[in-house]
């Protein structure tokens, strides 16, 4: 199962930038997604995660308030918002999807719990 990412880019810190992954319909309707983010030798984090039917979000403790995830099930796409962004924000984003059931209101936070991964896009933060 392939999951497309875009929206990575280089931007200046205080800028804002849109991440999208888009999924095959029969794996993303029965599935919560979720944001990882992985910076040079440090581990892969947890971002945020939305449930199947986008009605609950979760989101790491560290990435309140600047991170917004949201998904659109007409679309077959999941997008997490960045604002406010900062050097230390520089990483490697990766989206995941871990199929359930389509009535699922469960989010996966942990890394191991997720079936299928994109690819990566790149997000590089200036100061």
């Amino acid at each position: 199962v392939q999951l497309v990412e875009a929206g990575g880019g280089s931007v200046q810190a205080g800028g804002s930038l849109r991440l999208s992954c888009a999924a095959p319909n029969s794996t993303f309707s029965r599935s919560a997604m979720g944001w990882f983010r992985q910076a040079p030798g440090k581990e892969r984090e947890f971002i945020a995660g939305i449930s199947v039917s986008g009605e609950r979000t979760s989101y790491a403790d560290s990435m309140k308030g600047r991170f917004t995830i949201s998904r659109d099930n007409a679309k077959n796409t999941v997008y997490l918002q960045i604002d406010s962004l900062e050097p230390e924000d520089t990483a490697v984003y990766y989206c995941a999807a871990d199929v359930l059931f389509s009535t699922s209101i469960y989010i996966p936070e942990a890394a191991f719990e997720y079936d299928y991964w994109g690819q990566g896009t790149q997000v590089t933060v200036s100061s």
